[in-house]
């Protein structure tokens, strides 16, 4: 029987088209795919439309061998999943009485007063040759369908039941059905570059990379403040893919330095807190376009009290000379937007707090406010120690949260590069 390498997954449920509910699902799934050397080649959401999930079973099971659905597999008329899937395979579906008497004794051991509703009976209509899969967890069981060298599976939308549902499946049913190769993957950012001149510098590299051993391709996207290379490896065995990443994640560190960041995925405000944490520093910052966004974004990391001792939002000008000691000579020769004066709050804060970095970031946010000399966008950025000082003006586009978080991130990369 052929191995399994081609996958898509499917998220059911109309509450995942709208605002309110995101799909998290589909990454657990793909990861765990990707360790066995599957890979996912494309996701889609799917509402509880009968006639819709039925064009989109039998669009991917004419593209992949392994379709993946969660979601869908509960007691009421929404829930269609395991339905739908037996009618594009054309399949009946009957009750499983021992899966019945399964769910009406889980009501029993958890203490309802009432009899199990008859409507849950439905989670124990099973398709015609479809496995079992137990459901340690919650009510409605998955499904493992086969249909000659494809194979569906159905599982619940919980991810609280999802998760051990599919770690069993992925150690039994699933590795008996893989090439035996591994998918690992590695996720580079770096800031402070354009995305055209990164790829340029890293295509000699894909050329390398792509006709090696152990194959790597990769990835280049632009996100707002940073760039990011996702890179994966495709080996015999999950050792050797590792060992063929780290061997290209070093040749992107060689080519681009001190602009990479993280080469782990992570996010710059928990690459800043590993080095003050290294160096048993600690930090203060005083803001004002970004309005506490960078403090924010710091203590987003857990464990973030152990450096971070405390934020100033000095929006006006007052504030700046009240709360930060800034000399109003300085504001007024100067202005507020300026290098001089985002000095004198990264010191004024690293001074009246009694921390080793302090840093100060002024600018204009917009959508008004700029002038010919400094427009909508510019921000100045400063970081000090006691023997030790930055500054620098930055132009950012884009809209006042963007202007907000690039300067955020202007401001956090400063102190990085400052303490790498």
């Amino acid at each position: 029987m052929r191995p399994l390498s081609r996958a898509a997954i499917l998220a059911v449920g109309s509450e995942l088209l709208t605002p309110f509910r995101t799909d998290t699902n589909s990454l657990h799934i793909t990861a765990q795919l990707n360790r066995l050397g599957v890979d996912v080649m494309f996701k889609s959401v799917v509402g509880d439309d009968r006639d819709e999930l039925l064009h989109a079973v039998r669009a991917a099971l004419d593209r992949v061998d392994l379709l993946v659905c969660c979601g869908g597999l509960g007691p009421t008329d929404d829930d269609v999943t395991r339905d739908v899937v037996a009618k594009a395979l054309g399949r009946d579906v009957r009750e499983d009485l021992g899966m019945t008497e399964r769910i009406r004794a889980r009501y029993v051991a958890r203490g309802f007063a009432m009899p199990m509703p008859e409507i849950n009976r439905r989670q124990a209509m099973v398709p015609t040759g479809a496995r079992v899969i137990e459901n340690r967890y919650g009510s409605a069981p998955g499904l493992w369908l086969e249909e000659g060298d494809r194979v569906v599976l159905l599982l619940p939308g919980p991810p609280g039941e999802l998760g051990p549902m599919l770690a069993a499946v992925v150690d039994s049913l699933l590795m008996e059905r893989v090439s035996g190769t591994a998918i690992v993957r590695r996720s580079i950012k770096m800031t402070g570059r354009i995305e055209s001149r990164t790829e340029e510098q890293l295509r000699p590299l894909y050329t390398e990379w792509s006709s090696a051993a152990v194959p790597v391709s990769a990835t280049i996207l632009a996100a707002l403040g940073q760039i990011e290379l996702h890179l994966s490896a495709r080996g015999p065995a999950a050792a050797a893919s590792e060992a063929a990443l780290s061997a290209a994640v070093r040749q992107v560190v060689a080519v681009l330095g001190g602009d990479v960041f993280s080469t782990e995925g992570h996010e710059l405000e928990r690459v800043l807190g590993d080095l003050l944490v290294a160096r048993a520093l600690r930090i203060a910052v005083a803001e004002s376009c970004t309005g506490g966004l960078i403090a924010s974004r710091l203590t987003d990391v857990p464990g973030s009290s152990r450096y971070l001792e405390r934020g100033v939002v000095a929006y006006s000008n007052e504030a700046k000379t009240e709360l930060l000691g800034v000399n109003a000579d300085i504001i007024a020769e100067h202005g507020a937007v300026s290098e001089p004066v985002a000095l004198a709050m990264a010191n004024g804060i690293r001074s009246r707090a009694r921390v080793d970095v302090g840093v100060g970031v002024t600018g204009i946010a917009g959508p008004d406010g700029g002038t010919p000399e400094k427009p909508v966008g510019t921000v100045v950025v400063a970081a000090a120690t006691a023997d030790w000082s930055r500054s620098r003006v930055f132009h950012f586009a884009g809209d006042r949260a963007q202007v907000k978080f690039q300067a955020s991130q202007a401001a956090l990369d400063m102190v990085r590069r400052m303490l790498s």
